[in-house]
């Protein structure tokens, strides 16, 4: 018996200590990165002030909980607020969330093939982003140049990092298809499927300004449209408001209502 309680004891202990690792102090907010994510990062702007503090407190946890690595390049600061906000956006909605299948960003110079190569010349390298399998899973794949480009145009309806991280998001209940059951619940799948079907119908015959690429599979289509619903809301929730209705229930945020 008292061995079982000294065994139960050091369990708890241990499980406590990998809890405290696991989960690392984030490092205070750097008070220089409000003007850069007031000029760079749109959706961060029209935040309240008050919503932007909790914004930039998400940013530190989650630079603590995830590591940035360069290859062929350094990260700089602005890679690392870039890399954070674009994390945080789709996810804003929840009082709390972790990416519990992530643990590291690679940033690469430019686009990449397949075969994660990017010196090579071609046709072959068009991937600016991705999230790992195999060796490489819990990692995401970032090409440095459309991470920038992504919040240098507000009115593209592209945000190459915020797709990335939605597939994380739709990835949670164990498959990236476009399907994020853990947010939207059972009676939701059948009427999300259908309007998703729908509309890519109407993609394929050139009746919608959702961009071709969503066509690839559910899994691309939820992407690409939620990075219409994060970039252009009150546009997309003018063209497309069914769609924008169950993004807006899936991701528990009402972007078109900010100014």
């Amino acid at each position: 018996m008292l061995i079982f309680l000294v065994f139960s004891i050091l369990l708890i202990f241990a499980i406590y200590s990998f809890s405290k690792i696991k989960r690392k102090i984030a490092a205070p907010f750097p008070s220089h990165w409000h003007k850069i994510l007031l000029d760079k990062v749109l959706f961060y702007r029209e935040l309240s002030k008050s919503d932007q503090q909790v914004f930039q407190k998400r940013m530190m946890l989650f630079l603590s909980e995830v590591n940035i690595d360069g290859v062929s390049i350094d990260v700089e600061e602005l890679d690392e607020i870039l890399i954070s906000a674009s994390a945080v956006i789709p996810v804003f909605g929840f009082k709390t969330w972790y990416y519990n299948n992530l643990s590291g960003i690679i940033l690469y110079p430019d686009t990449f093939n397949e075969n994660l190569q990017f010196k090579n010349e071609g046709k072959s390298r068009r991937i600016l982003g991705m999230v790992g399998t195999g060796r490489f899973e819990k990692q995401m794949i970032l090409s440095k140049k459309a991470l920038h480009k992504a919040f240098s145009n507000d009115t593209d309806k592209h945000n190459t990092p915020v797709h990335e991280f939605v597939h994380l998001v739709d990835k949670m209940d164990g498959a990236t298809d476009g399907i994020p059951e853990q947010l939207l619940g059972r009676d939701y799948i059948k009427p999300w499927l259908e309007l998703m079907h729908d509309e890519m119908k109407a993609i394929n015959n050139d009746q919608s300004d959702i961009r071709k690429y969503a066509l690839t599979n559910e899994a691309e289509f939820f992407a690409v449209v939620s990075e219409y619903f994060f970039e252009r809301p009150k546009l997309f929730k003018r063209k497309h408001p069914e769609l924008y209705e169950i993004l807006q229930l899936c991701f528990q945020q009402n972007p078109a209502k900010r100014n």
